[in-house]
């Protein structure tokens, strides 16, 4: 009889993303002109050294990088979402309104905005991993179109290009936050509203069995073989792993013990 347990651990997650990266050391091509920047994104810089710099990582090792335009960005990005969204929910309370904005400027919201308009391609970096790291991305975000909600490994070095981006026109055009916005309202497409927005997968687990007096506990395999267990009530329903990230694993066997719930508590139970 094949038990619950072999059900999460070999059919309940789709962990391909876990195996080992062995990338050939291959020469990586240089990045095309920037250029093809200003075209893809709609703005032509007056200070084009702001666009090298965004697009310059640390791990170059040259004088400058673009964690700096990063910083700016970031803070820029923030605001831009608490203005829209303030005007566009009116009645909408500020718990909800940061959910909303969250989802939509953290790394993978932003690095799938860099894959869709290629501009990681532009990037100019040593680091020899990142190629294979945005491939796998690009493959596993196809299963969830909008969010996947902490269950992807993200490269951070896309989310923080496109706050570099974002940066660099900010300090362009002399911080006028309402040219970035023109400049950056369709880049950002989709946009997770308020009839999209998914509970993280953890919450959702906690809510569910909170309803229910049931208790959750996680249990930490990391050292073991970098997973988590999830057990209700003392009973094993889900799995989750992740080799380079314990937040992923946990988020993993969130979800896996949300897709097994049923199997052990009645359908019209797990009804949110």
């Amino acid at each position: 009889m094949v038990t619950l347990q072999e059900l999460c651990v070999n059919g309940g997650t789709d962990d391909s993303s876990e195996s080992t990266h062995r990338v050939e050391q291959t020469t990586t091509p240089p990045p095309p002109s920037l250029d093809g920047v200003e075209a893809i994104i709609g703005y032509e810089f007056n200070d084009k050294r702001l666009l090298e710099e965004a697009f310059t990582h640390a791990s170059l090792g040259e004088s400058f990088s673009n964690e700096r335009l990063e910083y700016v960005g970031d803070s820029v990005l923030n605001l831009l979402f608490t203005k829209q969204q303030y005007f566009e929910y009116p009645d909408l309370s500020p718990g909800v309104l940061t959910r909303l904005r969250a989802a939509n400027v953290d790394s993978d919201k932003l690095a799938r905005v860099a894959v869709k308009h290629d501009l990681h391609r532009f990037l100019r970096h040593k680091k020899p991993l990142l190629e294979e790291q945005i491939r796998q991305f690009s493959e596993e975000i196809r299963r969830y179109p909008l969010h996947s909600n902490g269950l992807v490994e993200v490269p951070k070095a896309l989310a923080d290009l496109v706050e570099s981006i974002i940066g660099a026109v900010f300090i362009d055009c002399n911080s006028s936050i309402d040219i970035v916005w023109k400049v950056f309202k369709e880049l950002l497409e989709p946009v997770i509203r308020l009839e999209t927005l998914k509970i993280h997968p953890v919450t959702q687990l906690y809510e569910m069995c909170q309803k229910r007096n049931l208790k959750v506990q996680f249990v930490d395999l990391w050292k073991e073989n970098t997973s988590f267990d999830v057990l209700v009530d003392d009973q094993f329903v889900g799995r989750g792993s992740c080799r380079d990230k314990k937040e992923i694993a946990i988020n993993r066997a969130a979800r896996n013990a949300l897709d097994n719930f049923w199997k052990l508590f009645h359908e019209k139970d797990v009804q949110c």
